[in-house]
């Protein structure tokens, strides 16, 4: 085949166009209805109280982590299996990162090295602020669980939820807001919807709401009265340190369009995984994802492990092999233990997280998106299973 099949892909519709062309031909290019339709509709798809959307996934997390008021004094939890933004956000609140290993069936947070981690810290004396739980893949946690030890050791919780939009949980499609105090999406190209750019806070605390939509613009107050005196409308009041994170009303329009039709999308998201599992589970040589019982996945990813100690070619020949035939994969992700950055500053080494370390040994994302072709996945799973024979 010619043309390249990449790992992941957005799709734009003539919908999503009429949408943005609309916002542009419209008075208010931003801070305006699209803004606040797609947070209504970002409402009613979780289940929540409070929606805030931002500029980008990362953002997200940054001003989540600030609502919670994490501070230098702070040692907050979370897996390594994820992006870098899910860590650094601890560290832009001048607290301390701290991981725990993956179980390497659900490639989720362990929640018995979790409890682990979290004694030995109270056997030091000291005290974990926070958890950071990720839905790798778009498989989600065993969120019941962690709630309990949240609950049990009384920390807070966040759920890094940008890759499960779509995801269930006990039968559940808004379980994310249910267990933890804060959830973070994103919306760049390759995920479920997309905005261009761009992410939300979800969260059913009133305090955590205000708190991130004051930051998302400078740190503004927009309350225009002072001490219960009225001022006038013009009141505008920097009164802390915040960003500009909002996101546009051209890009709101895009995801209202897109969200409505994330059900089908995830439906033929799981029909491919679906497809790869049967083509690839009866070889000794590949491991693909577990989805455990009262769960959907999501497939942001379609993470496959390969034993490579079982064939004749590496990782990188592999990688080659597959581009030359117009296949892209990728990997998710170096652990972020292993990232120079962390290692340096934080002391971090090979072999602190075993199971994550394994997994990004063995891990290689298939092409999973919703205009991949039943041809095109045949084509991608014949050229593994040839080149790795």
């Amino acid at each position: 085949m010619k043309k390249l099949i990449p790992y992941g892909n957005h799709s734009i519709s003539e919908e999503d166009i009429e949408a943005v062309i609309e916002v542009l031909k419209s008075d208010r290019l931003t801070t305006g209805p699209s803004v606040d339709q797609f947070e209504n509709v970002l409402k009613n798809r979780f289940g929540a109280k409070h929606v805030n959307v931002v500029s980008n996934g990362t953002a997200a997390l940054h001003l989540a982590a600030l609502a919670l008021g994490w501070s230098k004094e702070d040692v907050v939890l979370t897996t390594p299996m994820t992006f870098l933004a899910t860590a650094n956000c601890i560290i832009y609140t001048g607290s301390t990162p701290d991981f725990v290993d993956i179980d390497l069936e659900t490639y989720t947070i362990d929640l018995n090295k979790l409890e682990e981690k979290i004694i030995a810290y109270k056997n030091k004396g000291e005290k974990i602020k926070a958890v950071i739980a990720v839905d790798y893949a778009g498989h989600p946690c065993n969120w019941e669980e962690i709630r309990y030890l949240a609950d049990t050791y009384e920390f807070q919780l966040m759920n890094d939820n940008c890759h499960a939009l779509g995801s269930q949980y006990n039968n559940d499609p808004k379980y994310a807001i249910k267990y933890a105090d804060i959830v973070t999406q994103s919306f760049h190209p390759v995920k479920h919807i997309t905005t261009g750019e761009g992410g939300a806070v979800v969260t059913n605390n009133e305090e955590y709401d205000t708190k991130v939509r004051q930051l998302r613009t400078h740190g503004i107050t927009y309350d225009i009265k002072l001490n219960d005196q009225y001022v006038g409308p013009w009141y505008r009041e920097m009164i802390e340190l915040g960003y500009n994170y909002r996101l546009t009303d051209i890009q709101s329009a895009l995801g209202i369009s897109q969200l409505k039709r994330l059900d089908d999308r995830i439906k033929r998201r799981q029909k491919l995984a679906l497809q790869y599992d049967k083509r690839l589970s009866q070889f000794e040589r590949f491991i693909t994802p577990l989805v455990s019982n009262n769960f959907k996945h999501a497939y942001h990813l379609y993470a496959l492990q390969v034993r490579f100690e079982q064939i004749k070619i590496d990782k990188r020949d592999l990688f080659q092999k597959m581009l030359e035939k117009g296949i892209q994969l990728q990997v998710h992700y170096l652990p972020v233990h292993l990232n120079s950055y962390y290692r340096k500053k934080y002391g971090f080494k090979h072999g602190d997280y075993p199971n994550s370390e394994k997994f990004y040994n063995r891990e290689i994302s298939l092409p999973i998106y919703p205009e991949l072709s039943d041809n095109e996945l045949d084509y991608v799973t014949n050229s593994l299973v040839n080149i790795t024979s």
